[in-house]
């Protein structure tokens, strides 16, 4: 019908004619692909579906576009090469990464390597390298939260550093005698301090305060227990030599001391804590507080939810008479206790049911018609609260009233049964209102302060690009125990080399539609606009902090590697961390009595002049992680030996990749086209299709 309608020749028309058609069953299998060489094309690939609206990759290659990025394909190539090494003994051996807190005779082929580097721009930063050793879509840098110990310690003197800047701003203007009297009045020992310090201080400006706040020493000793998370906590220093010591917070930093640590965070907690007491009203220490009340009801509304939803999992999907059962083997078999149990689940039941409910699992009790009688009229619901009720039956007040709850509403959802409960948790918790229990009282105020003073300082981690909705609100946090990506950290750490301001991080530059058709459209990248997230004070603080740990802290094997084109040796900074995550069950006294290896990393995040900075990783996961004894000296041990492969792209000249100051930024590379059956060359910044 085609030749026929003159579409197509006659030729052609007759070899179609004669060619033996044979249709496939199944789809072809696709062609191998290492997702080591395609973790680049894959995250930019993932960043158009983001940017296009596009619902899936298999849509995104039926679009004809092409992709210029910002990767650099050469440095690309390099550092992919190195990585590609890393499982083979001998490779890591004459890379420097066996020795001491490095690689032992462990294999090396079960650790996970992510490097990431990040160009500073005008308007803002550009992903240069994106390459990890994981053969696994699975993307180390961005894809979980991972426990990177100490370099939660950045974040935390981010935020010490912007609290002595607000202060600094709030009370920089006031006489000395003003200061004083406000330094002896508040608990805030930040707030203290500033007001010491700017009352006796000749030269007010920020910056010398923030020198002098990192002078402020913390003692390393671990022998003390703090009251955190909920309860009683002992941490350790890495170096038993630490133990002993009281240093700044530079030399803290520097050296990663965990204790003086946690107890700069503890400051931090009790700054915030201070300022919710001035506005709320203070709920310690003040029976009479209009906001105690209030914390306790909170308190009581918090931990019966947990309660419940604990009790609701035991109990769903059981029907009334086998929910009410499964509570009956929960209780100590005597008449009292199981009386008072099935008279709060089954009011309406009569005294012959009682009697046959007893009989079932009282088989050898001795009870006449009196015996029943008394006890159903004495444990009758309406006489006790539901507190009473279960401490009568010996068990938690909240299992009786949901197994109550569950024989009207079987199918209750846990939303229904949270809304259902909500007095319930109040009556549950009736004996913590009393006026005798204020210590006990006091104990749960702290929980909930601490559990607040975490959600401001969580305020401002997200604002520092902190990736999760949630902090663990301990003083654990600080060496690491609330979690970060890699990805992350290089967020926070673009913000420190920009002196405080937040730059959009990009790795497309322009997009190009239907090249060479009259629909042909070119969208070019448009960042958001900077945002000022930190003082420039601090940013400069920091970076200081940062060149320390490499010039005499933990990262002193980098010390004099990278170069700039003229030979100068570049600015170098970082922070380390080491995470050891585990499960940890201990006893009485602290004494550990199981443990189960989840997984362990090496991190350092690290600037490299003024105009590098990134991550690098080393990972484990699973139980084979107990056997690794690395620390963060392996990741930074990395980036030593990936030096020669970095060097061609720090020697670039700046702004080498703006070519288009009008429509946006593109590398001097060709973005090629991909059909939706090829597969780019191997660290080729490619993406996209042009088939259809």
């Amino acid at each position: 019908r085609l030749g026929a309608a003159g579409v197509i020749g006659p030729a052609l028309r007759d070899a179609a004619l004669k060619a033996d058609l044979r249709f496939r069953s199944t789809p072809p299998s696709p062609p191998a692909s290492s997702f080591i060489e395609r973790k680049a094309i894959d995250a930019v690939r993932t960043e158009l579906m983001s940017t296009l609206g596009v619902a899936n990759l298999y849509n995104l290659d039926r679009l004809d576009l092409a992709a210029d990025v910002t990767i650099d394909a050469a440095a690309q190539d390099r550092v992919v090469g190195v990585l590609a090494r890393l499982s083979d003994h001998d490779a890591v051996k004459s890379l420097g990464l066996v020795g001491d807190k490095l690689l032992g005779a462990e294999d090396p082929a079960r650790v996970a390597y992510s490097v990431v580097l990040y160009e500073r721009g005008a308007d803002r930063n550009y992903v240069r390298v994106h390459a990890d050793s994981l053969d696994q879509p699975f993307d180390i840098n961005s894809g979980a939260k991972l426990i990177l110990g100490s370099t939660a310690k950045l974040r935390t003197l981010a935020t010490y550093l912007g609290v002595i800047a607000e202060l600094h701003r709030e009370m920089a203007g006031l006489p000395p005698a003003r200061l004083r009297r406000a330094a002896a009045a508040t608990e805030d020992p930040l707030r203290r301090w500033a007001a010491d310090y700017l009352a006796g201080a000749g030269d007010r400006r920020l910056q010398p305060m923030l020198d002098a706040a990192m002078q402020r020493r913390y003692s390393g000793n671990p022998g003390e227990i703090f009251f955190t998370g909920g309860g009683s906590h002992v941490f350790h220093n890495f170096e038993k030599s630490e133990n002993y010591q009281a240093p700044t917070v530079e030399e803290a930093f520097a050296h990663s001391v965990n204790l003086a640590f946690v107890r700069l965070m503890r400051d931090l907690v009790r700054h915030y804590r201070a300022e919710s007491g001035e506005r709320d009203g203070a709920p310690l220490g003040d029976p009479d507080s209009p906001a105690r009340a209030e914390y306790l009801r909170r308190f009581a509304d918090q931990e019966g939810r947990a309660y419940l939803g604990r009790f609701y999992e035991q109990y769903r999907g059981m029907t009334p008479d086998e929910a009410a059962e499964h509570l009956a083997s929960r209780i100590r078999a005597i008449p009292r206790r199981l009386a008072v149990a099935f008279r709060s689940v089954r009011p309406d039941a009569t005294p012959a049911e009682l009697r046959d409910y007893l009989a079932a699992r009282l088989p050898d009790a001795e009870l006449d018609d009196d015996d029943i009688a008394a006890l159903y009229e004495k444990y009758a619901p309406k006489l006790f609260s539901l507190n009473d009720r279960g401490y009568l039956a010996g068990i938690n007040p909240l299992e009786l009233w949901l197994v109550s709850y569950l024989q009207a509403f079987p199918d209750a959802s846990r939303s229904q049964v949270m809304a259902a409960g909500e007095q319930a948790r109040q009556h549950a918790y009736s004996w913590l209102f009393k006026t005798r229990n204020a210590r006990k009282q006091d104990i749960r105020i702290r929980v909930l302060l601490e559990e607040d003073a975490f959600d401001r300082l969580l305020q401002d981690w997200r604002r520092l690009g902190y990736p999760f909705d949630r902090l663990v609100p301990s003083l654990a946090t600080a060496i690491g125990s609330s979690g970060d990506r890699p990805d992350a950290l290089a967020r926070l750490m673009g913000i420190i080399l920009n002196d405080g301001v937040k730059l959009p991080t990009t790795d497309l530059a322009r997009v190009q539609f239907a090249a060479g058709t009259p629909y042909e459209t070119q969208m070019a990248y448009r960042p958001e606009r900077p945002e000022r997230v930190m003082a420039p004070e601090v940013a400069a603080t920091l970076r200081q902090a940062l060149a320390g740990v490499v010039a005499n802290g933990t990262a002193t094997r980098l010390r004099g590697v990278y170069a700039g084109a003229d030979g100068a040796k570049l600015p170098v900074g970082g922070k380390t961390g080491t995470g050891d995550n585990r499960f940890d069950t201990f006893g009485t006294g602290h004494a550990l009595i199981g443990s189960r290896v989840v997984d362990r990393t090496a991190t350092f995040v690290f600037f490299l002049g003024e105009r590098f900075y990134g991550t690098v990783t080393a990972y484990v996961s699973g139980p084979e992680a107990q056997h690794y004894k690395f620390t963060s000296a392996l990741a930074v041990s990395l980036l030593k030996a990936l030096a020669p492969e970095l060097k061609p792209l720090i020697d670039a000249p700046e702004g080498y990749a703006a070519l288009e100051q009008n429509s946006g930024v593109r590398q001097a590379i060709n973005a090629v086209p991909l059909s939706p059956h090829q597969d780019a060359p191997p660290g080729a910044p490619r993406s996209g299709s042009s088939t259809n």
